[in-house]
């Protein structure tokens, strides 16, 4: 993974983590290479007080430079489930054409 985020290049990368744990640090991590991530969405039901790095703020990430320190970063309290499905619709649904819009009423 290190070496897809050094060829990266210029362009500027993201990452959306469902839940919390050992992927997310290896995700985290991979970004170091090319100097952090743009942007980050942390979706999980997990809180810090829970004791866990795995768990921590996007801030933190800030901190060990996993995230760019003006990067777009958010972390999303709910089940994943819900949240990232919102996020998918919400996302493509200015690219999908209403079938009303597309059908003209006779």
């Amino acid at each position: 993974m290190n070496c897809e985020a050094v060829h990266a290049g210029l362009r500027k990368t993201g990452m959306v983590i469902l839940g919390e744990g050992l992927p997310k640090h290896h995700i985290c991590n991979a970004n170091m290479m090319h100097n952090g991530e743009d942007y980050a969405i942390f979706i999980d039901t997990s809180q810090e007080s829970d004791g866990s790095d795995s768990v921590a703020h996007p801030d933190k990430a800030v901190s060990w430079g996993k995230i760019r320190g003006f990067a777009n970063s958010v972390k999303v309290h709910c089940d994943a489930t819900i949240a990232f499905l919102l996020l998918v619709a919400e996302t493509f649904a200015a690219k999908v054409k209403r079938s009303d819009e597309t059908t003209p009423w006779v």
